[in-house]
C-alpha cells in the first residue's frame, strides 16, 4: 500500500469516528456539549476501583476518620483537576501541548511520556483486576477473563472520546442502583449507628490521615493531571468546571462511601477488598441467578469506563510522542496492557499508588504556577526549559523524604506544594536575573 493510500485510509477512520486532534487545538466547531465531556469525566471515577479504596480507607481508619480523608482529599482533587482541565478548555491543548509550553518542545517527552506510561499501568491493574475478580468468583481461567476484558476496552477506547461517552451512560446508572442497592442492603443488617462507630478492622485504626489523604489523591492524580485530555472538548471554562466537578468530588466520594459503608456494616475481620469482601463480591454471595448475572455484566461495564478513560489518556500522549494517531497508539499499548495484566500487576495496588503519589503531582502543580502566574498564554518555543525540571525533582525528592521518614503526612500534597513553591521561586530569581540594571 502506498503511503497516499495509508493517509487516506486513516483519514476514512477519522471521518467514520471523529479526529482526535493528538496534534493540534481542538477547534471550537468540534467541542462537545457539557452534558457529553461530563458524562465522559462522571463514568471515570465511579468505580468499584474507587469503592474498594474506601473500603481500604475505613478499614485502615475507622469511618468517621476515611469520610473527612475521602471528603478533603476529593476537594483537593477538584481544585487541582479543574484548574488544568480549564487550561486545556481555553486553549484547546492536550496535555502533551500544554506540556511542551512549560518543559519544551523537546523536555514534554519526559512528562508526557512518564505520565502515559504510568497510566497504561493503570489499564493494566484495572484490567487484572477485572479478570481476578470474575475468575475468583465464576471459577474461570484468570488469563482468559483478563484478555477478554482488555479487547473489549481497546474497543471502547479505539472509538475514541465519543466512546467515553457512551461507555459513561451505561456505567454510571449500573453503579448508582447497584451502589446504592449494596449501601441500603448492607447497613439495613448492622444500623447505620454501626457504621458511623466503626473503629477499623478489629477495632484499631492504623492508618492516618496523611496516609489516607494521598490514598484518595494518587487514585486519581495521573489521569486528573492530564484533564486537559478531556476537558479540551468543552466549550467553555463554566462546562468545563462542571464537568470536573461531577468527577471529584461527587462521583469519586459516592464510590468510595458505598466501598466504605459496605465494609463497615459488615465489620468483616481481616477483609480483603480485592477478593470476595467488595460490591461485586456482596452481590454475587446473594446467589440470586439475575443478580449474579449482573454483577457480571457490570463489572466489565464498570472497569471498562476506567480502563478506557486512562487507556485513551496513554495512547493521547504516545501518539503525540511518537507523531501517530491515537487509535494506532490504542491497539498497540492495549496489546502491551493485556500482557503486562496477565502479570497480576494489581497486587501491588498501593505500592502503585504510592509511586504515583510522590512522581506526578509536582508536575501538574509546576503547568499551574507556570500558566496561571508566570507565562500566560506562552506558546510552544524552547527545546528544553530546565527550570520545570529542576522543580519537578525538587518535588518528587521531598515527597520521597516524607514517605521514607514521615509517611503520617501526605506524600501527594507534600510533592504538590514543594514542586509549585520550587519552580515559582525558580522562576521569580529568574526574572531578577533577566531585569535590566
Amino acid at each position: 500500500m502506498t503511503k497516499t493510500s495509508n493517509i487516506d485510509a486513516r483519514d476514512d477512520v477519522d471521518h467514520v469516528l471523529g479526529e482526535e486532534y493528538e496534534h493540534e487545538p481542538v477547534p471550537m466547531a468540534a467541542r462537545r456539549s457539557a452534558f457529553s465531556v461530563t458524562t465522559v469525566w462522571i463514568g471515570f471515577p465511579m468505580i468499584i476501583t474507587g469503592a474498594m479504596t474506601g473500603s481500604i480507607l475505613v478499614l485502615g481508619m475507622g469511618f468517621r476518620n476515611a469520610f473527612w480523608a475521602m471528603l478533603i482529599g476529593n476537594l483537593i482533587m477538584f481544585a487541582y483537576v479543574s484548574a488544568l482541565g480549564v487550561l486545556g478548555t481555553r486553549r484547546g491543548m492536550n496535555f502533551a501541548l500544554l506540556a511542551s509550553i512549560v518543559f519544551g518542545k523537546k523536555g514534554y517527552v519526559f512528562a508526557s511520556g512518564l505520565l502515559s506510561t504510568l497510566l497504561l499501568g493503570w489499564f493494566a491493574v484495572q484490567t487484572g483486576i477485572t479478570g481476578a475478580l470474575i475468575s475468583s468468583a465464576y471459577g474461570l481461567n484468570y488469563i482468559a477473563m483478563t484478555i477478554v476484558a482488555g479487547l473489549l476496552y481497546i474497543g471502547i477506547t479505539f472509538i475514541g472520546v465519543h466512546g467515553l461517552h457512551l461507555i459513561g451512560l451505561i456505567s454510571v446508572p449500573l453503579f448508582v442502583v447497584l451502589g446504592g442497592w449494596v449501601v441500603f442492603d448492607s447497613a439495613s443488617t448492622a444500623g447505620w449507628d454501626a457504621v458511623f462507630a466503626y473503629a477499623g478492622n478489629n477495632g484499631a485504626a492504623t492508618m492516618s490521615m496523611g496516609v489516607g489523604l494521598t490514598v484518595v489523591i494518587a487514585l486519581f492524580i495521573d489521569a486528573g493531571t492530564v484533564s486537559a485530555d478531556i476537558n479540551r472538548w468543552a466549550r467553555d471554562s463554566k462546562s468545563s468546571i462542571i464537568a470536573t466537578f461531577s468527577a471529584f468530588p461527587f462521583a469519586n466520594l459516592a464510590a468510595m462511601l458505598v466501598g466504605g459503608v459496605m465494609t463497615a456494616a459488615l465489620a468483616v475481620p481481616d477483609a480483603n477488598p480485592f477478593g470476595a469482601d467488595n460490591m461485586f463480591g456482596y452481590m454475587h454471595a446473594k446467589q440470586i441467578g439475575w443478580l449474579s448475572l449482573l454483577a457480571f455484566l457490570f463489572l466489565y461495564c464498570n472497569l471498562g469506563s476506567v480502563c478506557a478513560h486512562v487507556h485513551y489518556h496513554a495512547a493521547t500522549g504516545w501518539s503525540r510522542i511518537i507523531g501517530t494517531r491515537m487509535r494506532i497508539m490504542a491497539v498497540v499499548l492495549g496489546i502491551v496492557g493485556i500482557v503486562v495484566a496477565a502479570g497480576n500487576v494489581w497486587a501491588f495496588f498501593i505500592q502503585w499508588l504510592t509511586l504515583l503519589g510522590i512522581l506526578v503531582p509536582p508536575i501538574g502543580a509546576i503547568i499551574l504556577v507556570d500558566q496561571y502566574l508566570y507565562r500566560k498564554n506562552a506558546e510552544i518555543s524552547e527545546d528544553w526549559r530546565p527550570t520545570a525540571f529542576v522543580a519537578w525533582a525538587i518535588g518528587s525528592a521531598v515527597a520521597f523524604v516524607v514517605d521514607f521518614y514521615a509517611p503520617q503526612y501526605c506524600t501527594a500534597i507534600c510533592a504538590m506544594l514543594a514542586g509549585g513553591v520550587a519552580y515559582a521561586l525558580i522562576g521569580r530569581q529568574s526574572a531578577v536575573a533577566r531585569a535590566p540594571a
